[in-house]
């Protein structure tokens, strides 16, 4: 699955998420087990457990996530908890 996509789907099924997706492994097409890495801001996040935050994610991406994703590494925050962080 191409990075895009996997950022599309999160953007489209979370209200304002700006999301950034990357492969946190060197990619080897002979051995790639499509493992991803997923930093998503939105205020959808406010007032949510990270549990609950991490689920949102993983709801937006559906069914890619039993045939397309085998792991995904999350980041997720709310734009004020982002901005904090790059202080």
């Amino acid at each position: 699955m191409e990075l895009a996509d996997i950022e599309e789907l999160i953007e489209s099924n979370i209200e304002d998420a700006d999301a950034t997706v990357s492969r946190p492994r060197s990619y080897d097409e002979n051995h790639e087990d499509d493992h991803y890495a997923a930093l998503v801001i939105s205020p959808a996040f406010e007032g949510k457990s990270l549990v609950q935050q991490h689920q949102l994610v993983y709801d937006a991406l559906g069914d890619h996530m039993t045939t397309d994703i085998h792991a995904m590494e999350l980041k997720t925050y709310t734009p004020a908890e982002y901005e904090a962080l790059e202080k």
